[in-house]
């Protein structure tokens, strides 16, 4: 715990969400205005917005090397029905799942095409973090998953844990400045045939918001 302190004192953390409903509590806990770029003496926030295009857009307008971690904050939906909604999950492999080619009944990634590579994996994290996380893959889509042919499709090609919008994309941009990520997803509904009463919202936005003040303020 003397470490995290010493740690947090003397570096500069980029809190990277995509909503500022996923952050509004703590954005009230440090009495910050709900604005798009915020900037602190210990940490600055960037709502990107949703999707990995607007997230690339962002970050390549936002970050540099003045920071020394990238803290991904948000909500999730998961593969994995054992998991409660609520938990919150540390993903520390993203993959674009999208990013490829079709060869007939197969999918060909990028990778394999001699075009770059679509998964990337965080660095091992320079301070503890807080609470009881579970760990995970995660994949990165442009569209959710509502199908069950197709989720069933998604789970034996990558066998990911957690799916989120953004998540690749703020892997790829820490590994091209070599900074850093952390990515907590709060697992907000299932993956499965779209079915919003089922979804916990509220329960995933409070437990990730009470595990960043956590964090932030190292209590």
């Amino acid at each position: 715990m003397l470490q995290n302190l010493f740690y947090l004192s003397i570096m500069k953390t980029l809190v990277v969400a995509a909503t500022h409903a996923e952050l509004h509590r703590l954005f009230a806990h440090f009495e910050l205005p709900e604005e798009n770029f915020i900037q602190t003496p210990v940490f600055d926030i960037v709502i990107t917005g949703v999707g990995m295009t607007a997230t690339a857009f962002s970050l390549g307008r936002t970050l540099n090397n003045s920071y020394d971690l990238i803290l991904n904050l948000g909500i999730a939906g998961c593969f994995d029905y054992s998991v409660p909604l609520g938990q919150l999950v540390h993903v520390t492999t993203e993959t674009f799942s999208e990013l490829g080619a079709e060869d007939r009944d197969s999918f060909l990634p990028i990778a394999d095409l001699g075009f770059g590579k679509s998964t990337y994996q965080s660095a091992t994290p320079p301070i503890t973090l807080p609470g009881h996380l579970l760990t995970g893959s995660g994949i990165t889509v442009n569209t959710v998953h509502g199908n069950m042919d197709s989720i069933r499709q998604i789970e034996q090609r990558f066998h990911p844990l957690t799916e989120s919008m953004e998540g690749a994309a703020v892997f790829y941009a820490g590994e091209q400045l070599n900074i850093p990520v952390v990515q907590i997803r709060s697992i907000s509904n299932y993956v499965e045939a779209r079915n919003r009463e089922s979804w916990k919202i509220g329960l995933a936005i409070a437990n990730l918001n009470s595990w960043a003040i956590d964090f932030l303020t190292n209590d």
